[in-house]
């Protein structure tokens, strides 16, 4: 049952993906070949105008074949034969709808879950932020002067920067901003570096609240992507932050477990509910995740694709075909690379436990 959960929460982040390149390129008059639901041998297909519509073995996704994607086309409405703003709104399509799909997971999650403010709850004893006068109550508003608004964009702010660098945090008190310089200080017992506060969260207080932080829930998650890719290209994360689909796969049956056994006790029914809130939030990650990586200036993806259409917006002339085909082809072959080492990164990281 866990694979099954797997499969299918990877295959609709993906489906939604490619549907968002779809409903883009139909809009924009470009002429889709074929509109694929999952990957693999063909179970069922029919054609619609110029589209042919299949549905596939493997609920793996999906995929969306425009005419002039990949070579070149003199069919009027090939997608190479589209204006600019045309060809961009179609290649940022894909990652969008992953980012609306994000967010309209985190209702869900905002709605059966505390709220991630950064709303304080307790201050530690002779700690840093108890010696410079925050309060439970207090709202954490600004880290440096950057704003925020989940209470775990701290922990991320603290991942990022020097454990022993003064901090400047600004608080808001009965509608009045403040702000104090704070340096963590050492748990010897942990033998991590805190500032000394700590939030719950709460229950939201109705649907608007709800939509909010869902907008906030998807910014985090965004940044936290940011935050993790700064951290591999400074050598602040090892190779074993990189994963694929093996790992994603074992934090899946890790989270699914783990929410097994919490609710042993409860109705078959509660369990479900528990697993499957489980399962959203994790939705809402990958999502987010996918979103980000495909926006990524490499070629294979639609954020390199989206460099070559700006490079001809800015040139006044598009890049030769066949020379964006070679940068294509390397860069498929470093990614399949990339991907066979993380592929037993993984391997080697779930049989070491």
């Amino acid at each position: 049952m866990n694979i099954i959960a797997m499969i299918l929460m990877f295959g609709v982040i993906v489906f939604v993906h490619e549907f968002g390149h779809f409903i883009f390129a139909k809009m924009n008059g470009i002429k889709v070949n074929e509109f694929a639901i999952g990957m693999g041998p063909i179970i069922s297909t029919w054609r619609r105008k110029d589209t042919a519509y299949s549905l596939r073995a493997l609920p793996l996704g999906g995929y969306c074949l425009m005419e002039g994607m990949a070579e070149e086309s003199e069919d009027a409405n090939a997608f190479n034969s589209k204006s600019v703003l045309s060809r961009l709104s179609v290649l940022f399509a894909g990652p969008f709808f992953n980012f609306v799909l994000a967010f309209l997971l985190s209702i869900i999650i905002c709605h059966f879950y505390v709220l991630d403010v950064p709303v304080l709850d307790e201050i530690s004893p002779g700690s840093a932020a108890e010696e410079a006068g925050i309060l439970p109550g207090d709202e954490i508003i600004r880290l440096d002067g950057k704003r925020i608004y989940n209470y775990r964009e701290i922990t991320l702010y603290s991942m990022v920067t020097d454990v022993k660098k003064p901090v400047d945090i600004t608080y808001r008190r009965n509608g009045e901003e403040h702000t104090v310089t704070l340096t963590r200080k050492l748990d010897e017992e942990t033998g991590n570096y805190y500032f000394g506060f700590l939030s719950r969260g709460r229950m939201s207080t109705g649907i608007a609240e709800e939509l909010k932080y869902s907008v906030y829930e998807v910014r985090f998650q965004i940044k936290a992507v940011v935050y993790s890719l700064k951290m591999l290209f400074t050598g602040k994360a090892d190779k074993d932050s990189l994963m694929g689909p093996v790992g994603m796969g074992k934090v899946v049956n890790d989270v699914i477990e783990t929410a097994k056994e919490e609710t042993e006790d409860e109705t078959a029914a509660v369990q479900f509910m528990v697993v499957l809130l489980n399962i959203i939030n994790l939705a809402v990650l990958f999502s987010a995740n996918l979103g980000v990586m495909n926006l990524l200036p490499v070629p294979a993806l639609d954020g390199g694709r989206i460099v070559f259409v700006l490079i001809e917006a800015i040139a006044g002339k598009a890049v030769p075909k066949e020379k964006e085909m070679v940068v294509t082809a390397v860069s498929v072959v470093l990614l399949m690379l990339l991907m066979i080492f993380v592929f037993f990164n993984d391997l080697g990281n779930v049989i070491n436990g």
